[in-house]
This record gives structure tokens, C-alpha cells and sequence, in this order.
């Protein structure tokens, strides 16, 4: 496993539940929004975590932490992510997924193999935008693999975007919520700017208000089971 970053204690990225995140180096998708570019744009060897010090920090925590959440990057795209998430599970944590649903073969494999207990996955606007928005060229029949995948695997999970003017509207969002129709939970992101964006050119752009978001929100309730802003 290629790791860059970890992520000591959080309250907020596993429902319930004191966590510890683990960033995994490498993206299939530019987002130009995307705030890791460390992990993906921007990769400095240097600043590789070894799995021993994961695990030693892991097992010091056990009486601390609940579970244990795996985020990017794209963790999928680590081949050995199966083995990596067994030794976690071994330790007794729970384990959440955050993943942008390209690599739907891997994620069959977790479900299957219980080697997963909560799902997200980040929905990056309409399908006729994706690869706009991802700056790649996608198939559009893994995301909707991914989506089908996550709803039916019996598993507790959410989906989210972020968004921001320059790429999405109000019709965007609707059919984005249109894309996961009867889904339980979806969250909005409003886009934050900063200093690590993927493209630098981003930080110029503004983000919807705090009265917008809830306005885009509305409009994805029918969709959904929940759609909130977060």
C-alpha cells in the first residue's frame, strides 16, 4: 500500500464512531477542486508511511479508536488493498471506504469478502459531465456499476459531492440525484478553496452560499432518501 498521510483521531468521517483516516497515494481523476494534491498532483516520496508504522499505531490505539477509515487518492487503486484491510479488520476495527466508484471489480471483492462495514462514494456531477469535471476520460458504466453495487450490498453507506458554480447547477444536481435515485443519504460539500487544490486556478473560483447549498439540497430531496449539507 502506497500511504501519504494518516490521520490520527476523527469524530466526523465515520458515523458514530472515533476513527483514525488513512490516505492512500495515487488518483485516477483530476478534479481540479480536489484538496490532496499531495496524494495525487503533487506526490513527495519522501513523505511515505510505511504499513509498519501504520499497524504499530493501530494496535497502540486499540483501546481508543473504533474504526478505521481508508480514503485517497483512490484507495481501489491499490492492488493490495484486500491484504491491507484484512490485517486492520484483524485488530478488530471497523473499516469505511471512501472511494469515487471507478473501479467497481475491487469493490465487489470487499463486499463479498465482508472486508468492508460502511461505504462512500463521491458522485462528481452529472454523467454527460464527468469527465469534464474528473479531467480524464471515465466509464461512466463503472460508476453506475459502483452505485448499483453500494445500494444493494446490504451495507450502511452515503454518497456526496462537492460543488461549486463554475462546474454545477441546479439541473446538474438534480440529475446527479437522479443518478442515485432511492439512495439513503447524500451529501453536499460546499467547495472550499485553499493552497493544495489540484489546479491553482480554482482558487479563484467562488462557492455557492450557505443559503444556496440548502436551496440545491431541497431540490435533491425527492430523490432521496436524505440529501443535507455537510
Amino acid at each position: 500500500m502506497l500511504i501519504g498521510g494518516l490521520q490520527k483521531t476523527s469524530l466526523l468521517d465515520y458515523p458514530d464512531k472515533v476513527s483514525a483516516i488513512i490516505f492512500t497515494i495515487g488518483c485516477n481523476f483530476r478534479c481540479g477542486f480536489c484538496y490532496n494534491s499531495h496524494l495525487v498532483t503533487a506526490v513527495k516520496r519522501a513523505k511515505i508511511i510505511t504499513e509498519d508504522e501504520v499497524f504499530k499505531f493501530l494496535k497502540a490505539r486499540k483501546k481508543i479508536l473504533d474504526a478505521v477509515v481508508l480514503t485517497g487518492g483512490e484507495p481501489t487503486r491499490q492492488k493490495d488493498l484486500p491484504d491491507f484491510i484484512d490485517k486492520v479488520k484483524e485488530l478488530g476495527y471497523l473499516v469505511k471506504l471512501d472511494t469515487n466508484g471507478t473501479n467497481p471489480k475491487m469493490l465487489k471483492k470487499l463486499i463479498k469478502n465482508k472486508l468492508v462495514d460502511y461505504l462512500a462514494m463521491d458522485i462528481k456531477g452529472p454523467l454527460p459531465k464527468y469527465a469534464k469535471i474528473a479531467n480524464v476520460s471515465v466509464s461512466l458504466l463503472n460508476i453506475k456499476k459502483s452505485i448499483r453495487l453500494i445500494m444493494d450490498s446490504g451495507l450502511p453507506y452515503e454518497f456526496r459531492s462537492t460543488i461549486l458554480p463554475a462546474l454545477h447547477n441546479r439541473q446538474d444536481l438534480i440529475a446527479m440525484a437522479e443518478l442515485i435515485s432511492g439512495a439513503r443519504k447524500y451529501f453536499l460539500q460546499k467547495f472550499m478553496t485553499g493552497d493544495n487544490l489540484n489546479n491553482r486556478e480554482f482558487k479563484k473560483l467562488p462557492s455557492f452560499t450557505n443559503k444556496e447549498m440548502k436551496e440545491l439540497a431541497k431540490s435533491c430531496s425527492a430523490e432521496v432518501k436524505l440529501c443535507s449539507v455537510r
